[in-house]
């Protein structure tokens, strides 16, 4: 089964609201599990850009992270068992990082600058809660995104491998944000791979 989680964007409200949005899902799915056919051991979750730094948080971000927020189904757990692709692992990095535009996305979801709320930029990075908890993750990311840094996912898996945790890692050459072709050489490996890889890893982790 799968399901698509629909969040409140940054327009709408700032963050935690969109992760607050996510673990509430899962906990309403694994609640509910039952009348969904679901196994409430083996949820897994992706997501591209926004939703994969999103689906980073879900995977690293445990109870005591302060970000379930005030939904419904308090008493289940929100854990993912396994998580795909790329997004933004460290918003610490701030403008030393991140393009005007991709900052500016930034700033808007947090409602101010790093230096002014440094601890909802570190709450809000999913470096910083990966831990031996953290469950099995596979990351997809084009070396050429020029919105979303290659060097965020590279961040990500090096603290993964310091923890002997389970990480794959894509680096898709040629490629922009979303595996755009970025130049004139074919994007490598191809998206139908990276998808197919996705597949394989889902199984792999999710199905008994």
């Amino acid at each position: 089964m799968t399901a698509s989680l629909f969040y409140r964007l940054s327009g709408d409200s700032p963050f935690p609201a969109d992760i607050e949005d996510c673990k509430c899902a899962i906990r309403f799915l694994r609640a509910n599990a039952s009348k969904y056919g679901i196994d409430p051991e083996r949820i897994g979750v992706a997501g591209a850009s926004a939703g994969g730094h999103l689906a980073e948080l879900v995977a690293t971000a445990g109870r005591n992270a302060g970000l379930e927020g005030d939904g419904g189904w308090q008493n289940v757990s929100s854990k993912g068992q396994a998580a795909a692709y790329y997004g933004a692992s460290d918003f610490t990095v701030g403008a030393t990082e991140f393009q005007h535009h991709t900052g500016q996305v930034v700033l808007k979801l947090v409602r101010g600058s790093e230096k002014d709320k440094p601890d909802l930029y570190r709450q809000a990075s999913p470096l910083f809660h990966v831990s031996k908890d953290s469950p099995p993750l596979l990351l997809a990311h084009g070396e050429q995104d020029d919105l979303v840094p290659f060097d965020q996912s590279v961040r990500v898996a090096e603290a993964y491998r310091r923890l002997g945790l389970l990480v794959e890692f894509i680096a898709v050459k040629n490629a922009g944000h979303d595996f755009a072709q970025a130049g004139d050489a074919p994007v490598s490996p191809s998206v139908d791979f990276i998808h197919q890889r996705t597949i394989e890893f889902f199984r792999r982790y999710l199905v008994p």
